[in-house]
């Protein structure tokens, strides 16, 4: 995946995408057909990608660039509708990139909520897909949440908590989400009072279990 700010870095002081840039000149450039789709789901143009699909002989989660897929720059570029048209037309939600990251992390890192929010819903059409897409970890070790909390995206932050996403995992670094924003802010207040919880229901979890409390099972037959 692009690192936090990427997308900022690809955009002009006009505050419009530029083309598609494609490979370095010390790479091999793209082959027409996947600079005409990538550039199409960088710039957020949907009928240009719908077009380009549909003459495209090729597997949608080919990777592009950096092992970007064309889910993950329309994620990483926050064009909800070229998100939505891949997701139809069978784009994986969890292929990685050459960092590990999937597509998630890239909505997540940019602080676009419907994208979030349309794919988690989205993943809730296959079993377990939410979970593990909430757990996937790059090749620093951030979930999707890390990269919501460094962004300081306080509703993506909501939404990933009301999905699920674990408060307490700590990336390669040993760093809970929560460290990853400024202190004083709200994401930060929220992640440490999320994470906090969750340690004092494990603690109680546990408790129970060392006691035997919720060892052994009675049935109303054998209550008496």
């Amino acid at each position: 995946m692009a690192v936090p700010g990427r997308r900022n870095d690809l955009v002009d002081d006009d505050g419009i995408d530029e083309e598609f840039s494609g490979p370095s000149d010390e790479e091999e450039p793209l082959p027409h057909h996947l600079f005409t789709l990538a550039d199409a789901a960088q710039s957020g143009n949907v009928d240009a990608l719908r077009t380009a699909l549909d003459s495209f002989d090729g597997k949608i989660d080919d990777p592009i660039e950096d092992g970007d897929t064309l889910l993950h720059i329309a994620c990483l570029y926050g064009h909800l509708p070229c998100v939505k048209l891949l997701l139809e037309r069978g784009a994986s939600m969890e292929c990685k990139d050459e960092e590990g990251a999937i597509p998630l992390h890239d909505a997540c890192a940019g602080g676009f909520t419907e994208i979030v929010r349309h794919i988690l819903n989205f993943a809730l059409n296959s079993d377990g897909c939410v979970t593990r897409m909430l757990n996937t970890v790059d090749s620093e070790g951030d979930t999707p949440l890390h990269h919501a909390a460094r962004g300081e995206h306080l509703e993506v932050v909501k939404l990933l908590l009301e999905s699920g996403a674990c408060p307490k995992k700590e990336n390669t670094y040993g760093q809970a989400p929560a460290e990853m924003a400024d202190e004083g802010t709200e994401v930060r207040n929220l992640l440490t009072k999320k994470q906090t919880e969750a340690s004092t229901h494990n603690f109680y979890i546990v408790k129970k279990a060392i006691n035997g409390t919720n060892l052994t099972l009675r049935t109303p037959s054998s209550q008496g």
